[in-house]
């Protein structure tokens, strides 16, 4: 089963332009990205999906594979399905260009043993929140699973609302997902729903149309970089394992 991982960059970020390649210790993020996602075994292929030519030369300098996309994809996933009519595989991992702090054990941890090729598989990483503010934190993308480890809803709401008694279990959608060419195509090919335009969350399009999607739940101190405050976080995590 032939396996690549795909790490979608989009240079027009809203709330952090360029942010694929703001300096983190000395190296461009997108590089450190491609250098987590590298480490994971057995894997084909690692690629980096670009939308634009500032991405490219620093792809281009460091020696990291690329692949030019449209600029004017609705978000990362319709991006990853034109990479996928380009390059073929099996199994295509995403791992968001947005994630330097990524453990490759983690990615390994989405990757299915088998898949069938006649139908649609959509798998996902979730962590647990830290507490009550990361989980009222709207950028944070929360998942409520099924007893058997599908997705129930995803929300930027916090679900389930304790009411009733307090809860401890929020979990939070991590940037780390694995799609099979079947579901890239369902997806591009199928318009967005209600559900998504309102939650903003790319993903429920799956949901909302009755599709499966797996959930994988891993111990991760994974930080998705949004903001200029997310930005000198990372910059700290990382020099400090420097160091």
């Amino acid at each position: 089963m032939k396996k690549t991982i795909l790490i979608p960059a989009r240079y027009e970020s809203t709330r952090l332009p360029g942010k694929p390649i703001v300096d983190i210790c000395g190296k461009p993020m997108i590089c450190r990205v491609f250098e987590q996602a590298a480490k994971v075994k057995d894997i084909d292929q690692v690629i980096i999906a670009v939308d634009d030519e500032r991405i490219a030369d620093v792809c281009g300098k460091y020696g990291i594979p690329f692949i030019m996309t449209r600029k004017d994809h609705e978000n990362h996933v319709t991006r990853l399905a034109e990479a996928a009519e380009r390059i073929d595989s099996d199994l295509y991992i995403c791992v968001n260009g947005d994630e330097p702090l990524i453990l490759p054990e983690n990615i390994e941890k989405v990757i299915p043993d088998t898949v069938c090729d006649d139908q649609i598989y959509a798998g996902y990483l979730v962590r647990k929140l830290t507490g009550i503010a990361e989980a009222c934190d709207i950028s944070n993308i929360k998942a409520v699973l099924k007893e058997d480890g599908t997705c129930l809803y995803l929300s930027r709401s916090l679900i389930p609302y304790p009411k009733g008694n307090s809860f401890d279990g929020y979990l939070k959608l991590i940037g780390v997902e694995c799609f099979n060419k079947k579901a890239l195509q369902f997806y591009a090919d199928t318009p967005k729903g209600q559900l998504e335009a309102a939650e903003d969350i790319d993903h429920l399009r799956f949901i909302e149309n009755n599709v499966n999607i797996h959930m994988t739940l891993v111990e991760s101190e994974s930080l998705s970089v949004d903001t200029q405050k997310d930005l000198e976080l990372v910059r700290k995590l990382i020099a400090d394992r420097m160091h």
